[in-house]
């Protein structure tokens, strides 16, 4: 577990994480604070909030690690109680701006966690929650210079992969082999998926496409770091060079997904000698893939001496998928059915989608995007309806909208972008509407909804939203709301659990993840956004309480809750650097 506290970026991140992790793992919290807050801190200008669990007002206290007073304020009662039924206080103290290291104290209830006050201050989670994805490579060991003590062997090198019978024609059999290396393992398995690959590379990008000059100053201690192609750049080329090879050259339909027939054990990478497949190409991923390639394409071409030829390969690999998918654009990947008619069955992650609308719309918005041409917007529909979902896997419309705004894609050229911005903004203006009087005042907070399967990443992708409509309209609202998302997710919760691996006081010790479990460390993997709380109990495991934001065990076991994901870890990354970047834009970093 990482400490709460990073004192100087003069050394490379790395250092820092290993300074936080071997210092703070003896002092892992299993209590439950009745104060609940960004457990890293808050930038010296900006919302700063936490949540007493009590119904008694007064007044609480900003304190110095030594316990000398600094700030004194009053608490607030919630106009809402929280959904176990208890109403709880407020304590803002927004206008104390001294950068320090402090604990907040409310004599009815005790001290907080310790936070601090300084710019950058989630500079080592941001930055974190990129490298997580060096620890997720697959086919490449982790030396200890770069991985620290969750080095590892490398594993599943994916030189030798079977086309399953699914996935088989003419030109490749079933039984043949092809060569598809490097990619990230998709989450507590060792298994690789085009679906969740595409949004998870795609807000990565975009993470870099809407904040260019701040991503180039992101150093992640990677065996690339050194080259000239920004850190996070240099991890989406591992993620992305595997994603082409799941392409079939012959007609550029592609693979739904690279996978062992069942699930690993619990063990390290190198220690599974099953056989690797590809499965059947399906329309979901192949205009997944198209849009990623396509997005790929225009951002790469910046670097037309360091990756020569990347660009256009990536482009035109783009274009032969969305032909495929134009001559298929039906094909659903149902493994249930696939199990009856082929062996071996396949029973890893399905990613199953019966509805490819919002996947035309993603993958004709970025080649309308990378190529000037809004041809490829003939026939869709790019208002079918009235909805704005907040973007999943398997909900990919909104990624296609975010394109087409922020590529100045003009009314004369599409002529429904006057009601696309709209929409965005009355989505956002609906999504912090009445969040200041619920219990912790976060858009995660304020309905029951949000608590299902990876309510984590709903919060990170809420703030990514907001952060959108506050590009868009420049009310700084957004902006605050967004940062709320991000608090909510470092602490400020039902749980009193910062979600992310390593970083807080109070963190996840024993996520779903397979290398965490196996490597003999203490400490998880860092920077992982575990799934969160979920009253579903999908997996068996009992969680404490029902209550919907409560609903959260730190179990290995426990994949409902406690599983990680790229395609969660993404927009945890986007927000929390997207974060830090505005307020250095803002001058919130200053003082």
């Amino acid at each position: 577990m990482k400490k709460y506290l990073f004192t100087s970026f003069s050394k490379s991140l790395f250092a820092l994480l290993l300074i936080g992790s071997s210092a703070s793992a003896q002092q892992s919290d299993t209590t439950s604070k009745p104060i609940r807050l960004n457990q890293i801190g808050f930038y010296p200008v900006a919302v700063k909030r936490a949540i007493v669990l009590s119904d008694k007002e007064g007044d609480f206290f900003i304190q110095t690690i030594q316990r000398q007073t600094v700030f004194t304020g009053k608490l607030k009662t919630s106009l809402k109680p929280n959904f176990a039924g208890h109403v709880v206080q407020s304590a803002d103290f927004s206008a104390f701006t001294k950068p320090g290291r402090y604990i907040l104290y409310v004599p009815s209830v005790g001290y907080s966690y310790p936070f601090e006050v300084k710019a950058s201050v989630h500079k080592a989670v941001a930055s974190a929650s990129i490298k997580a994805y060096y620890f997720m490579r697959s086919g490449t060991p982790l030396p200890e210079k770069y991985a620290g003590k969750w080095h590892r062997a490398g594993g599943h090198p994916d030189t030798v992969v079977l086309i399953h019978p699914s996935a088989a024609n003419e030109g490749r059999k079933a039984g043949s082999v092809i060569s598809s290396p490097k990619g990230w393992y998709d989450a507590g398995d060792y298994n690789k998926y085009i679906v969740n690959s595409g949004i998870t590379t795609s807000t990565l990008l975009s993470l870099y496409e809407d904040f260019p000059v701040y991503m180039k100053t992101v150093k992640l201690n990677i065996p690339e770091s050194n080259n000239r192609i920004p850190d996070v750049l240099d991890e989406v080329l591992w993620n992305l060079r595997w994603m082409l090879t799941m392409q079939d050259p012959a007609d550029g339909g592609v693979y739904h997904k690279l996978t062992n027939a069942a699930f690993d054990k619990f063990e390290m990478p190198d220690k599974d000698p099953s056989p690797r497949y590809v499965v059947q190409k399906g329309t979901a991923a192949t205009l997944d893939f198209a849009a990623v390639m396509a997005q790929a394409s225009r951002i790469f071409k910046q670097y037309p001496h360091e990756l020569p030829g990347l660009a256009d390969s990536c482009l035109t690999a783009a274009q032969k998928a969305w032909g495929w998918a134009l001559k298929n654009p039906e094909v659903a990947y149902r493994q249930d059915e696939m199990n009856k008619k082929f062996e071996p069955k396949i029973t890893t992650g399905a990613y199953g989608d019966n509805n490819f609308t919002d996947e035309f719309i993603w993958a004709a918005s970025e080649l309308v995007a990378t190529t000037g041409s809004v041809d490829y917007l003939k026939n869709i529909s790019l208002l079918a309806d009235n909805r704005m979902p907040v973007p999943t896997w398997s909900q990919v419309r909104l990624l296609g909208y975010y394109t087409l705004i922020k590529n100045d894609i003009t009314e004369k050229a599409i002529p429904e972008m006057t009601e696309i911005r709209k929409r965005l903004i009355s989505t956002a203006d609906d999504m912090i509407s009445g969040v200041d009087s619920n219990a912790y005042q976060t858009v995660m907070t304020k309905s029951v909804r949000h608590f299902g399967w990876g309510s984590t990443s709903e919060a990170a992708n809420e703030g990514i939203l907001l952060i959108q409509a506050y590009k868009l309209s420049h009310n700084k609202k957004y902006l605050d709301y967004a940062l709320a998302n991000l608090d909510y997710l470092l602490g400020r919760n039902g749980t009193g659990y910062s979600f992310v691996t390593g970083y807080g006081t109070k963190t996840p010790m024993h996520p779903h993840h397979r290398p965490s479990a196996a490597d003999g460390v203490v400490d998880p993997v860092p920077g992982l956004l575990v799934g969160g709380s979920n009253p579903g109990m999908q997996d068996g495991i009992k969680v404490p309480s029902k209550v919907p934001d409560e609903a959260y065990i730190d179990d290995e076991r426990a994949y409902a809750a406690n599983e990680i994901a790229i395609n969660w870890n993404a927009p945890l990354a986007y927000l929390a650097n997207a974060i830090e970047a505005l307020q250095l834009e803002l001058g919130s970093n200053k003082k």
